[in-house]
């Protein structure tokens, strides 16, 4: 097995390491539009721009990927998300 490989404790299936995952956050009901925009923007650096974009795709879409790299990295990601009160989720890039 290849040193960036590991076993998955789900059907023990063999995944790389550095796989692109990505973190999503969904819609929800609770959290106003400019909380949302607030949270990008001071979590992920994203310009007020790129935030409220993000944000509409979140609100009219009822989702957006917000990040996207190594599977651990996304899971700070989503617990970060998680922590402002945020519904999120992570998935593998491309699914």
């Amino acid at each position: 097995m290849d040193s960036q490989e590991q076993l998955e404790p789900e059907g023990n299936v063999v995944t790389r390491l550095d796989d692109a995952w990505v973190t999503i956050v969904w819609n929800d009901p609770v959290n106003l539009m400019s909380y949302v925009t607030h949270v990008f923007q001071s979590y992920f650096g994203f310009t007020r721009q790129a935030a409220e974009a993000r944000m509409h795709e979140v609100h009219e879409h009822g989702k957006s990927v917000v990040s996207s790299g190594g599977r651990e990295k996304m899971e700070v990601d989503v617990q970060a998300m998680h922590g402002y009160g945020l519904w999120a989720t992570m998935q593998r890039s491309g699914q």
